[in-house]
Parts: C-alpha cells; structure tokens; sequence
C-alpha cells in the first residue's frame, strides 16, 4: 500500500489550500481515511477522519475551516483548507486504515505565514 500526499505549500493567513492523498494497493473504498498534521517541535496530531460512508469528524481547531472528502473512483481523499492560520502550519499526513491495518502516507509541507 502506498499513499502519495501532495498539495501543500507556502500561503498567507486567510487564504485557502488544497491537499490530496492518492492511495494504492489496496480497497481504498472500504479504509477510513484520516488527516493528521505535525507542527515544529509537536506531536503529530489528529485533524480530520472521513469514514467508508462519508461521514466526516473534525478537531475543534479547524472545525468550520477544514473539509475533508473522499473521491473513491480515484483512490483519493482531499482536505480542503479555508481561513489557513500560522497555527496550521506543519507537515500534514494522511492515514488508511481498517483494522489491523495502518498505512500513513509520507507528509506534505504546509506553511502559514502572518
């Protein structure tokens, strides 16, 4: 199993950003995805969950914020980044999983600056 993220970048405080993880190797429709994020010198935290259904779970930081989707035709799930603050900076990691299984992709870079 392989997940490639991508989409991240340099932006300003207020603007918008869109990440994607493309999966391959496995059912993907049938894992839950996840969005976990890493800032300097911080733990890895949790950011956003979308079930196999399509149900979606946010933390409370980027709730109303952040969207997360899911296009299982293309083996992808997105995040969709709006009103990015500095505190959202870090290296955002999207997660497969369906027990026992784990899979974490390798991390896209997201910086915001003031």
């Amino acid at each position: 199993v392989q997940l490639q993220a991508s989409g991240g970048g340099l932006v300003q405080a207020g603007e918008s950003l869109r990440l994607s993880c493309a999966a391959s190797g496995s059912r993907f429709s049938i894992h839950t995805m996840g969005w976990y994020r890493q800032a300097p010198g911080k733990q890895r935290e949790w950011v956003a969950t979308i079930t196999p259904g399509g149900s979606t779970d946010y933390a409370d930081s980027v709730k109303g914020r952040f969207t997360i989707s899911r296009d299982n035709a293309k083996n992808t799930v997105y995040l969709h980044m709006n009103k990015l603050k500095p505190d959202d900076t870090g290296i955002y990691y999207c997660r497969m999983t369906l027990s026992p299984a784990d899979y974490w992709g390798q991390g896209t870079q997201v910086t915001v600056s003031s």
